[in-house]
């Protein structure tokens, strides 16, 4: 039996089934909102960090799903939900990731919705309505884009890897990046920047892309994403070891994860977000 997951308590495929059905049913929510006119409502930790009124809708569908379907569940969602429940299991949720894609009708945004077992995720899906692209993946099981099987890369030669990334919102921690991708980019095949953690997380799983990282992800940006990368056979982790956390995030096959995490450990900058 897989690490997390308890004898007697919920089984992962039946929590992957719950979180699939909450994600189409907010994706439809969002799909419906966008073919009107969407403004961004507020910011949050910076001018270009938006929300909007349909992120809010969106994680409140969600919350009122889950409190309908299982009320001693937790939830942790970007907009705010923090309820630590009471059955072991808490739900992790991104109701719109690539929010300025979203405003930019651009198709790069999905909802992110993994559920763990005592701290263990154990279900993700990211669903892409716009792209027409669901991912998905329980513990143990694999993952899946729209139903197939997924295995990553097995590229190993940092040189020939195209490298997904992605920037944060405030001035100091861009500029920290951009100093670091000045690093990076002679070293690779070339970098993409898909503007939705959980899409590129899954584009990895896919093979779509060789690698990812970046710095300064939340739970809800990583868990459903970081599990179907890992179901597909790469390594995710952090730095020196330790697990993704908002100091760095990387997915990558094994044979390219330690090259890829010494080029971006080498002289870490510093910033204040």
């Amino acid at each position: 039996m897989p690490d997390g997951v308890t004898p007697g308590g919920p089984r992962p495929l039946e929590l992957l089934a719950l979180a699939l059905a909450l994600a189409q049913e907010a994706g439809d929510l969002l799909l419906r909102g966008r073919a009107g006119t969407v403004a961004a409502e507020s910011t949050k930790s910076s001018p270009t960090d938006v929300v909007t009124a349909l992120d809010r809708a969106s994680e409140e569908l969600v919350g009122r799903r889950l409190r309908e379907a299982r009320p001693g569940d937790g939830l942790l969602g970007e907009e705010g939900a923090d309820d630590v429940g009471t059955s072991g299991v808490r739900w992790i949720v991104d109701p719109l990731d690539g929010t300025v894609n979203f405003l930019y009708s651009l198709p790069n945004w999905a909802v992110s919705i993994a559920a763990e077992i005592d701290g263990t995720v154990v279900a993700g899906v990211v669903h892409a309505p716009a792209m027409g692209v669901t991912y998905t993946a329980a513990l143990g099981e694999g993952s899946a884009r729209n139903g197939a099987a997924l295995a990553g890369s097995t590229v190993t030669d940092l040189s020939r890897a195209l490298v997904a990334t992605g920037f944060g919102y405030t001035v100091e921690r861009r500029a920290s990046q951009v100093t670091v991708l000045t690093r990076v980019l002679p070293r690779v095949r070339d970098i993409r920047r898909m503007g939705a953690a959980s899409l590129d997380l899954g584009a990895a799983a896919a093979g779509l892309v060789d690698a990812y990282y970046e710095r300064g992800l939340h739970p809800w940006d990583h868990a459903a994403g970081g599990l179907i990368a890992t179901e597909a056979g790469l390594r995710v982790g952090g730095l020196h070891g330790r697990p993704v956390s908002n100091d760095l995030t990387i997915a990558a096959p094994p044979g390219l994860f330690d090259a890829l995490h010494d080029l971006l450990a080498a002289d870490p900058p510093a910033d204040s977000d």
